[in-house]
This record gives structure tokens, sequence and C-alpha cells, in this order.
């Protein structure tokens, strides 16, 4: 079906491999209206039977409550995140879903009360289960769900676990002596040196000449182009201004009552860094205080926003003007762009959003609400996408060539050096000998192997994956050759290969072998997945949008 599904399969095999999904988006629309009733029927057709609002919308609900269990913050906060990477996966989980219950997979009412006890075991700290009451409480009603959705979220995922492990079945068939082989290749250290070639080093041989800046920053024009950025003034309601009146406000007593009450609701569970009940009613106390300060803020950022927004005529300068009035405090942004959003502070991604929505006509936003306040904008102005003049970036433009040509210049030395250092190698010298006689500074590289997750000693001068292949295609006693870096490159000798310790291969290999399977069985799966999505999805919105942008 789609081209990105074998790029994206991982998302999906996270049920038995426990694998972090990447970033998912909600929409908040149905595709029908996005799509504008494809063929009839916006939501497509799997297993030739049509898909209903009530189907797209649960799958949908599904993604966007495991996003939030992976990353404690729902998906709609993510602005780089794209619509199209999210219609695939629900479609996907349709598609599964759909097969597992032709299949006559299912599971009990038990195993999904468990697997979503389990669940919320995992959201805890301290090694106690996050209430459901708090859960829907807290999470799921704010996004109008129910436990009912999060029960049916953990009972399709047991389901969609059970069929991953049915079509992925062939791959666990591993015997003793492959789960020996693949560990001692994963497992087996290489003593190695190497040697850098990096940029830094050879900025002192590079010739920085006007005519020579003035050819890279035309040659180099499209990088330096500034997007369309907006600037806004804006008033901050933040919920520290508010919290000494809000503790007022509550009263001793009624603070108490309520934080005794919300403990006996929710318990200590609720709070797991605190030590002792009183600990935790304190943080009920401090919640509660919190609310109402947020509370507060709100009310005040509603009472400018309305006051500006009924003010004729209307022109952005109301909001400074009313501000001052009231003796509250107007800020500038510097400009900003829609990727990252203003630089004095971490703005909501409404903030960004609401900015650039703004016209001369409808010159105000707000309130806007952030983790901790509310927002009233008003537009200064919009910056179209331009290039700046070289006089204006002169010394990055400069900065830029500099290392750009070290750069070049440190990959000539290493691409020369390689075949020299070699032919030495083979006329008995040794590495550090022959790389101290060409001014070169050798290193030595801790013992690592295909299994090691990181090398500190790299220093970002080469990244992990980028040695490991120098080094494991490289034989004993001979050097890699040059490997070009983004730092410039690097030459590896391989000194040794330590033979693997097998008291320790003895006590890794069970977990290790099943690790292997896992993979075995998502290889296989994945396999099965491509060509059951090319067959099944193809009419569906996602699939025709896939297919017409191929075209």
């Amino acid at each position: 079906m789609i081209g990105t599904i074998r790029k994206h399969s991982k998302w999906l095999w996270w049920v038995i491999a426990g694998l972090t999904v990447i970033s998912f988006v909600y929409w908040g629309v149905a595709p029908s209206a996005r799509n504008g009733g494809i063929g009839g029927n916006g939501y497509g057709a799997i297993y030739g039977h049509k898909i209903t609002v009530q189907d797209y919308v649960s799958a949908r609900d599904e993604f966007y409550l495991f996003y939030w269990i992976q990353n404690k913050e729902w998906p709609d906060r993510n602005p780089n995140i794209k619509e199209k990477d999210l219609d695939e996966q629900i479609y996907l989980r349709l598609m599964l879903t759909k097969k597992a219950e032709s299949l006559g997979v299912h599971v009990t009412d038990e195993e999904a009360a468990t697997a979503a006890g389990e669940m919320l075991h995992s959201l805890g700290r301290n090694g106690q289960s996050v209430p459901i009451q708090s859960f829907v409480k807290q999470v799921l009603q704010p996004k109008g769900m129910t436990a009912e959705d999060f029960e049916r979220f953990a009972r399709n995922d047991l389901v969609i676990q059970q069929l991953v492990q049915t079509m992925g079945l062939s791959g666990s068939f591993i015997t003793p002596q492959e789960a020996v082989a693949a560990y001692q290749r994963d497992h087996q250290d290489v003593s190695a040196q190497i040697v850098f070639f990096s940029a830094s080093n050879y900025v002192s041989q590079v010739a920085v000449t006007p005519g020579a800046v003035a050819e890279f920053y035309t040659n180099y024009l499209a990088q330096y182009r500034l997007p369309d950025r907006v600037q806004v003034n804006y008033v901050e309601f933040n919920m520290s201004n508010y919290l000494a009146t809000a503790e007022q406000t509550l009263g001793k007593t009624n603070l108490d009552n309520e934080a005794q009450a919300l403990f006996n609701q929710d318990g200590m569970e609720a709070v797991p860094d605190a030590k002792t009940p009183e600990e935790a009613k304190a943080e009920f106390r401090n919640y509660l205080i919190r609310k109402q300060a947020m509370t507060d803020a709100q009310k005040d950022a509603n009472a400018l926003a309305t006051e500006v927004f009924n003010q004729t005529p209307v022109i952005a300068g109301n909001l400074a003007a009313t501000a001052k009035q009231k003796g509250l405090t107007v800020r500038l942004t510097a400009p900003f762009s829609s990727t990252y959003g203003p630089e004095e502070f971490a703005a909501p991604a409404a903030f960004t959003k609401s900015a650039f929505g703004l016209t001369t006509d409808e010159p105000f936003a707000g309130p806007i609400p952030g983790s901790t306040s509310f927002y009233v904008i008003a537009l200064d102005k919009k910056l179209d996408s331009t290039i700046p003049l070289l006089e204006e970036i002169r010394d990055r433009v400069t900065q830029d060539y500099q290392t750009v040509q070290a750069t070049m210049i440190a990959q000539r030395a290493g691409t020369n050096f390689a075949p020299a250092l070699a032919g030495q190698l083979m006329s008995g010298h040794n590495f550090a000998s022959a790389c101290v006689a060409a001014g070169l500074h050798p290193e030595t590289l801790p013992a690592f192997s295909l299994s090691t997750q990181e090398l500190p000693e790299l220093g970002g001068r080469a990244t992990l994956p980028q040695v490991k292949q120098a080094v494991f295609s490289t034989p004993t006693g001979r050097s890699s050759g040059f490997v070009g870096t983004e730092d410039g490159g690097f030459v590896v000798c391989v000194q040794s290969r330590l033979p693997v310790d097998t008291k320790t291969m003895g006590a890794d290999l069970p977990q290790f072998t099943a690790g292997l399977r896992r993979q075995r069985e998502s290889e296989v799966f994945n396999q099965w997945l491509q060509a059951e999505a090319n067959r099944q999805l193809r009419d569906t919105p996602v699939y025709r949008q896939q297919a017409a942008a191929a075209k």
C-alpha cells in the first residue's frame, strides 16, 4: 500500500517489543471534512466493509491515548507532527483490529482489565499505581474520553498483540547454535585506535578574502533565507502572581477540608512523591491553590481581552494602550517563525498558531492558555520570507565559509593519509607511530562491540554507527579507509578482537535469545503488514492521497 509503512512499521510493533512509538497528532476533525468525502464515503473501506464514523473516531482516540501514555502529554502540543502520519496509523490499526476480528481473536474482560491495570501501574511512581478514578478525572475527561474508551484501548492492544505474535510466529524459531552465533557477533569487543581529521584543526589554513566570502554567500543564498515571521505584543497573566490571593480566597479551613476530601478520594497513590499522608495533603492543598490562581489569572485575562476586543476602531495599538491604563506590562517578542515560536519564553503551541492567524482586521487573540499563564496578544508586524543582505550577516557568512573550507581541507588530508597509512601497516609499522610521524594525534578507543550504545570518547567528532561500520568491516591489524563526517572525518585501525566471556554469555543468553525472537517476529510481521496493507487499504483516503502524491 503505502511506501512509508516499512519505515513506520515499528510504530505498531511496540505492542510486543516495548518500543517507544514516535509522535502522533490529533486532528479534531474527521477525514470526510478534509478529504471531501472520497468515493462517497470519506472513511473508505477495509476488508470490503465501510469504515464508520465511530470506527475512525475510536481508532483515533486510541492513538491519542497511546501517545499520552508514552509521553505524558497530548500530541496536539507537538507542532512538528504531520497529519498524514497519524492517518496512516489510524488505518493500520483499523486494519489490524478488523483482521483479528475475522480470525476470531479476542480477549476476556479479565485480561483487558489486567492490561489496563498494568498501564496504570506503569504511569505511577515508587511502585504505586495511578487510581483509575484519578486517571479518568485528570486525563480522560478533559479530552472527552471515558473509562470505557481506556478499557477499549487496552483490549484492542491485547488483540493486536496476539495478532502480531501469530503473524510473526515463524520468526520465533531460533536454534541454540544460531542464538550463540548472534550473541558472539553482537557482543565481541574490539580494541581499536582512531585518528580524527577535525575541521577546527584546519581553520588556520583557510584564506579569507572579501571576494571568496561574497562568492560563498551567492552560492548558498538559500541557506540564509529567513522564513515568514511574525512579531506580537503580549500581556502575560502568570499564575505565580495570583498564588497569595488565591490562598486567601480559599481560606485555611476550606483549603484543609478540600485537601482532606481529595486525599480521601484519591489517597497516597495520587501523590507518589509524598512519603506521609501529611505530605500528600500538602500537595493537594498546593494543587487547589494553583488551580484557583489559574482561574483568577484567566478571569483578569478575559477582562482585558473583552475590553480590548470591544473597542473601536479596531487597531492593534488598543492592547498596549488599555494595558497601560490598567498598569499591566506589555512585552514585544522578537520576530519568530511558525516552526520555533518565540525565543523569549516557552510559548504554548496555541500562542504561535494564534499569532500567525492575526491580521490587520483581526489583530487580537486570547486569552491563550499555557501551562502556568494566559496570554492576550496583538499583532505588531508580519515579516515576509527574505534573504538578508551580505553586509547584515557578514560575520555569520564568514564563519560558515571558514568551516566549509576547513572541512574540505581536513577531508583531503584524511583521504591522502589513509592509503599511505595502509602501506605503512603492511610494511610492519604501527598505527600510532605512523600518525605521529604525519603530525597527527592518534587515540585509543575503549573496547566496544556492536551492542555498545554509547562511546563518549568520540566527543561529537563522529557518530557511533559511523565508527562501528568502519571498525567491524576492517580486518584485524588493518586500517579502514577515510570516513568523512560533518566534522571532517577519521581513520581507524583494528588492533584486536577480544574473546567473548563465556560465563557472561551463559547468563545473558536466555534474555538475548528472547529479544532475538522478538526481533525476528517483528521482521516477519512487518513483511506481512506491508503486503496486507497493499491489498486491504486501497479503498481508504490515506492510500489514495499517497498514490496521488506518488504520481
